[in-house]
């Protein structure tokens, strides 16, 4: 470990620099604008790992002009594979108005990078990349086996990797795969996730009139279908926030008494935690669940968006044609996406307001994952994240969705190990994103340690 935090600590500021230059590049996913930015991040990703000394690296383009990046280095014989992932692609910076550097220029104040993709998920991936480099310069060689697989569509849905994960199962084949995109629990606490929760993400389109109507000629006769999405949308929940869907429950299993023992053991001051992280005047959810259970072990519903009508400036008295939402549901352990939606769909067509048509439209979804902490690879990960922050490893559930490690699971049955390096404030999917500095450096060092431990 003096060996490689010593090269870690002597390469540092090239280690930084070289996560800059992948900052700048604007890499939203869900923009068509941003097609050639997406091509020259993986074409970046590709560079750095042959760079590393993988081997057998490829972009991997698709149609939708999101391409995949695949290397490996598999001269370990006889030591475990392990199968490295993460996301290049990133969020939209909107509103713009909001960040104080500008999103792709990284700028660095109080120890963190500042940009978008910082922690989610550049900064977080590419210490796995500088792990693999620091090792082989180290040592010429890996202590096991690696495969990379880096995609570029993880923010809008993640279906090129799916289908090239069930077209090349044995290309992939790995002992366990590593995923750094979530974060500790807290700062210096190092954190392993044991679940995260699936989800359903739906577009619902409803059409009253066949055209847009005078609301003063044509108002009290005509069906409104923004006010029909309203009605339906206000019976999925009650007040104190239950889902009312039938049988949305009916799959879900309580967290383990151990579980909760470890959860109550953290420090967690739910004031500050209101005030600093949520930022509003109550939490909500379901009464009788804790904290903890219901951002991690609960489903929930939620409303997105509801484009339609008329929202410029000044009035228009119209009755829109047409209206959507976006809506999704976050799924538990043993919740299966196909019956959840099933249900939501009989749930919206049984309550459709007269004259208005409701159409469910499911832009993706992906179950839920929960992975054993009692497994071996899991706990020499939890020995080495403990061993570089100098302090025992705590376990914890995400309320977030990594729709592969399901994947990962179902394709190659293989266990995910979910080591993050981001903290809950690094505002992911906001302005402002950044990601600690020294978070960086240390998780090098742990994912270096995790490799070596796992060799024996």
């Amino acid at each position: 470990m003096s060996t490689l935090a010593e090269y870690v600590r002597s390469n540092g500021g090239r280690f930084e620099n070289e996560l800059f230059e992948f900052l700048r590049i604007p890499s939203i996913s869900t923009l068509p604008d941003h097609r050639a930015d997406m091509l020259r991040a993986a074409e970046f990703v590709s560079g750095k790992l042959a760079a590393a000394g993988l081997e057998n690296v490829e972009v991997i383009e698709n149609a939708a002009g999101r391409p995949l990046v695949y290397g490996d280095w598999l001269h370990a014989r006889g030591k475990p594979t392990v199968l490295f992932y993460g996301h290049y692609d990133v969020q939209p910076v909107d509103p713009l108005e909001l960040w104080e550097s500008p999103p792709f220029e990284p700028t660095v104040r109080n120890g963190s990078v500042y940009a978008r993709g910082a922690a989610d998920d550049k900064g977080q991936f590419y210490a796995h990349v500088k792990a693999v480099e620091a090792l082989r310069a180290m040592h010429g060689e890996l202590p096991v086996n690696v495969k990379f697989l880096i995609e570029g569509e993880e923010e809008v849905g993640g279906e090129a990797i799916e289908a090239y994960l069930a077209a090349n199962g044995e290309k992939l084949q790995a002992d366990v795969a590593l995923v750094s995109d979530t974060a500790m629990y807290a700062p210096g606490i190092p954190t392993i996730c044991t679940a995260l929760r699936g989800m359903v993400y739906m577009e619902w389109q409803a059409r009253g009139a066949a055209r847009d109507l005078h609301s003063g000629l044509y108002g009290g006769v005509a069906p409104n279908p923004l006010f029909g999405l309203i009605e339906v949308l206000a019976q999925c929940k009650d007040a104190e926030g239950r889902v009312l869907i039938p049988g949305f429950y009916d799959d879900v299993e309580a967290p383990s008494a151990k579980e909760k023992a470890s959860w109550a053991g953290l420090p967690f001051d739910e004031a500050a935690y209101l005030r600093d992280e949520v930022g509003s005047t109550a939490l909500t959810g379901e009464p009788g669940f804790s904290v903890f259970e219901r951002i991690g072990a609960r489903p929930t519903f939620e409303v997105h968006g509801l484009p339609g009508g008329f929202t410029g400036p000044g009035a228009k008295t119209v009755i829109p044609a047409t209206a959507a939402a976006k809506v999704s549901t976050r799924l538990v352990p043993h919740q299966d996406p196909v019956k959840i939606l099933a249900g939501i769909e009989a749930f919206v067509s049984a309550r459709a307001p007269q004259g208005v048509a409701i159409e469910i439209r499911e832009i993706h979804s992906a179950p839920a994952s929960l992975a054993d902490p009692d497994h071996p690879a899991i706990a020499k990960a939890a020995q080495a994240l403990g061993g570089v922050w100098g302090r025992e490893t705590v376990y914890v559930r995400s309320g977030g969705s990594i729709p592969i490690v399901g994947e990962f699971q179902k394709r190659l049955g293989i266990p995910t190990i979910l080591m993050g390096f981001g903290l809950p404030d690094d505002g992911l999917h906001s302005p402002n994103e950044k990601f600690s500095l020294e978070n960086f450096h240390k998780g090098i060092l742990a994912t270096a340690r995790f490799l070596e431990l796992l060799q024996a």
